[in-house]
């Protein structure tokens, strides 16, 4: 069962979106606000949080930069669930590196479907890495990998492009833009001689 942790100080909201996610199979815990939310993640690491953004002292905003701050959270999915809906909310959201933005009010249907689809996307990408790190036994040797001469960034990059990451899902956990990866990925493929992503993986398989 899928752990997800609800973050909002509307505690009717906690209660009745908690019992509609049990009832989907999700184990949910919820919170109200940013501090707790942080303590709760150190003892028990959910699988994907779903959050206000308004809230007093920290903020949504504030959550998912310390998120980006510590390894061992960052790579736990965020959705934000907020009333603010500008443009410029969503964008800025979207560049600290939430997931998806869903404007209250909101049809929880909906946000089962966006949760479903990301840990889906997530569970994907688990295996195909795990199917990869057993077969690229010249990879994890490094004679070829080594001879390349990457700096520590690329090296970063690679592994995720060896993953299967696409550049978007790159730029979005490393906390960057997709121009930065771009220009990171072609001059990986410079350095390898190799011409698209195909033909990179290949070199190392």
């Amino acid at each position: 069962m899928k752990k997800i942790l609800l973050i909002d100080d509307d505690k009717n909201l906690c209660q009745l979106l908690s019992s509609y996610l049990f009832s989907c199979n999700f184990y949910v815990q919820s919170v109200h606000d940013i501090r707790n939310a942080l303590v709760l993640m150190k003892e028990e690491k959910p699988d994907l949080v779903v959050t206000d953004i308004m809230m007093q002292d920290l903020n949504g905003y504030d959550f998912i930069k310390l998120l980006n701050l510590n390894d061992y959270f960052v790579y736990i999915p965020v959705i934000f669930l907020t009333a603010k809906g500008m443009t410029h909310d969503r964008i800025k959201g979207y560049e600290l590196g939430c997931y998806s933005y869903l404007i209250k009010p909101f049809d929880p249907q909906e946000l089962v479907a966006i949760i479903n689809s990301i840990l889906g996307h997530i569970d994907l990408l688990t295996n195909a890495s795990i199917l990869f790190s057993k077969s690229n036994n010249v990879f994890l040797r490094g004679e070829v990998y080594s001879s390349f001469h990457f700096t520590a960034r690329e090296k970063i990059i690679l592994k995720f492009v060896l993953k299967g990451y696409m550049n978007k899902e790159i730029a979005i956990i490393l906390n960057t833009s997709i121009r930065n990866v771009e220009k990171y990925v072609t001059r990986i493929l410079r350095k390898t001689h190799t011409r698209n992503r195909v033909q990179l993986i290949r070199l190392f398989l």
